[in-house]
């Protein structure tokens, strides 16, 4: 197997993995979005995860975009709240990066990863230190750029953008939301993890355990 390009099988691995991943933390981000939120991301992220993984099951695949492009629609069609738009968006924006692409090696997914995050940042309006998923995708992105930039493995690259999400979605604690629903609260969202920026986490780590990192 060649562990330095994402191909089509892994991109079904991928989103098996990430509907594992959320499944198992649902609970936990429902939690964190009561806090300053809806109390409702857990369930519509399983929810769009579970619909991508029964879309992208049912379709064969010739190239890596194509299986972004079915899990972008069916975020947006299936996840409620600023979720299904912000992240089908991500998808969407990434897969026509990835489109006729039957592999990808780590500079041309930091390409598509970086598209994905404007289209987001364009959509939802978010900076860094909104308190948001960009707070965990910035910092992540500008590690795999680096990495692809100093010729790093596909494995080494997602690893350090994997620490840098994690960092980030730590940093959102202390953070006041200027950003969706937890904006509302103002100081009082100080003090929360973002669920988003948690989701994106999540993800970016599936993303890593389906690539063997």
């Amino acid at each position: 197997m060649d562990n330095e390009h994402l191909d089509v099988t892994k991109a079904v691995a991928i989103v098996e993995n990430i509907k594992e991943i959320i499944d198992a933390n649902k609970e936990f981000l429902t939690r964190l979005d009561s806090a300053i939120g809806d109390a409702d991301h857990g369930i519509n992220m399983s929810r769009g995860f579970a619909k991508a993984l029964e879309k992208v099951r049912n379709n064969q695949y010739n190239d890596i975009g194509a299986v972004f492009k079915d899990v972008a629609m069916t975020l947006m069609s299936t996840v409620g709240g600023a979720a299904g738009p912000l992240y089908g968006t991500f998808f969407m924006r990434a897969s026509m990066k990835l489109a006729g692409q039957k592999e990808a090696d780590l500079t041309l997914l930091a390409q598509a990863f970086r598209e994905g995050l404007q289209g987001v940042v364009a959509l939802g309006k978010a900076q860094l230190g909104d308190k948001t998923m960009v707070d965990a995708l910035t910092p992540a992105i500008e590690a795999l750029e680096a990495a692809a930039k100093q010729g790093l493995p596909l494995k080494e690259g997602l690893k350090r953008a994997l620490d840098m999400a994690e960092k980030g979605m730590k940093d959102t604690i202390p953070l006041v939301a200027r950003k969706g629903r937890a904006s509302y609260l103002g100081e009082r969202s100080a003090g929360h993890q973002d669920p988003g920026a948690t989701s994106s986490y999540l993800i970016l780590k599936a993303i890593c355990e389906a690539l063997g990192v």
